[in-house]
């Protein structure tokens, strides 16, 4: 859906879907209460029963007399959870909610750009333009930095803040101020309505196979996965490109593995309620050799998939270390038609990792994103033509005096 947002600009995310709050028929619920509700909410839900230093009870009517409407309970509800310091457990307005769920339903209207935060959270970068879409027919690209919108500067604020400028009806435009290659430029794109799809297929004419998945958000992500599993049963071997993928939903991440994994852990999940381990049916769809592709972006449900066939042996990891975010977000609706993310558990790898701001580090470090994919595709070359895979140094060679062209980005493949 997306029907109003005019960015696809999803931060980081590992969500459970809960949707828990239900208003009984013919209740109307005052400022105050909605207030209150998100209160309870988090009291009862919060992972961490400190509350990261926060006396949580001080603030069950701190607002009180503050709040006279129902944006003075938006308010005031931000407030509380900025004290929290945690940058996961958020506010979501009724629009933003809104484009929450639409981005569930793989629909948006917009310019489709993915965009994030930099670590030092003073810019903005693009880290995806959806195919076809009016951003990429602009000339916008993954790295590419956001410097205005409507000649509003765009530094400092968080993606959130940049939909809510970027917002517009289909055949609306929009006019952005973009750092390009070093140089800046200035855009106007038109919005219209754009279907998200999670998964990219490819086959090369060696026989090895390439899906790319950008998000896990996608209600059918998991769908589209298992199709595009089902396009590569001939293959020999099969690359995973999860760079730039910032993660999405628990439950797609889950799925995936479990489609892949011949047995064992996926992910155990630590919550307030005790642990809680979700293990491999030992089914998978395909037993194919598996090169998973990871970045620095590469976050949350993109890391729970990495780490389950890196733990487990089904295949190797590939590229840089991952983004780093072992938490677990679960979706609470709120009168008003807002709603809250709440951090609700942390999770642990399947050999037992934490690795919330740490991230995975990869079997095989290549920094040069050109050589990761290279590096792959020799490498399930090398492991099907021979019982004992190269060496990283071995396999370096081998791509440096290959004379395989490999070109995903432009399905050129020779």
């Amino acid at each position: 859906m997306f029907r109003r947002k005019s960015a696809w600009t999803l931060a980081t995310l590992l969500l459970i879907i809960t949707f828990s709050f239900q208003p009984a028929i013919g209740h109307h619920y005052d400022a105050r209460e909605i207030y209150h509700h998100a209160w309870a909410l988090v009291k009862e839900n919060y992972y961490d029963t400190s509350f990261n230093g926060t006396d949580w009870p001080e603030y069950e009517h701190k607002y009180d007399d503050q709040i006279q409407n129902t944006d003075d309970a938006f308010r005031a509800i931000k407030k509380m959870l900025e004290s929290l310091k945690d940058p996961y457990t958020r506010f979501l307005d009724p629009r933003a909610f809104q484009d929450e769920n639409d981005a569930i339903d793989a629909h948006i209207v917009g310019i489709g750009i993915n965009l994030q935060q930099s670590r030092d959270q003073t810019h903005l970068i693009i880290t995806r333009t959806i195919e076809n879409s009016p951003a990429e027919k602009a000339g916008l690209s993954p790295g590419d930095e956001l410097i205005a919108i409507d000649n509003a500067c765009a530094i400092g604020i968080t993606p959130e803040q940049a939909a809510e400028h970027i917002r517009g009806q289909a055949g609306t435009s929009v006019k952005l101020a973009v750092k390009h290659a070093g140089n800046q430029a200035i855009v106007q794109i038109t919005r219209q309505d754009i279907d998200i799809r999670a998964v990219q297929v490819k086959m090369f004419d060696s026989g090895i196979g390439y899906i790319q998945l950008s998000t896990f958000i996608s209600s059918d992500a998991a769908k589209e996965f298992r199709r595009a599993l089902a396009r590569l049963a001939g293959a020999k071997g099969i690359i995973i490109d999860l760079r730039d993928n910032p993660g999405g939903l628990l439950a797609n991440a889950l799925e995936m593995a479990d489609m892949l994994l011949d047995g064992g852990t996926i992910v155990s999940t630590i919550g307030r309620h005790g642990k809680h381990t979700d293990i491999s049916s030992g089914q998978p769809l395909t037993k194919q050799p598996i090169v998973v592709l990871v970045d620095e972006e590469s976050a949350s449900a993109s890391e729970i998939l990495a780490s389950a066939i890196k733990d487990n042996g089904r295949g190797i990891v590939l590229g840089t270390r991952t983004y780093g975010k072992g938490l677990v977000q679960e979706i609470n609706r709120l009168p008003g038609g807002a709603a809250l993310h709440i951090t609700v558990s942390r999770y642990l790898t399947p050999n037992g990792s934490d690795i919330n701001k740490v991230g995975i580090e990869p079997d095989i470090l290549i920094e040069n994103k050109t050589d990761q994919v290279k590096v792959a595709y020799t490498y399930l070359k090398e492991k099907i033509a021979y019982s004992k895979p190269l060496t990283k140094k071995q396999l370096l060679s081998t791509v440096t005096n290959n004379k395989t062209v490999l070109s995903v980005g432009h399905n050129l493949i020779k």
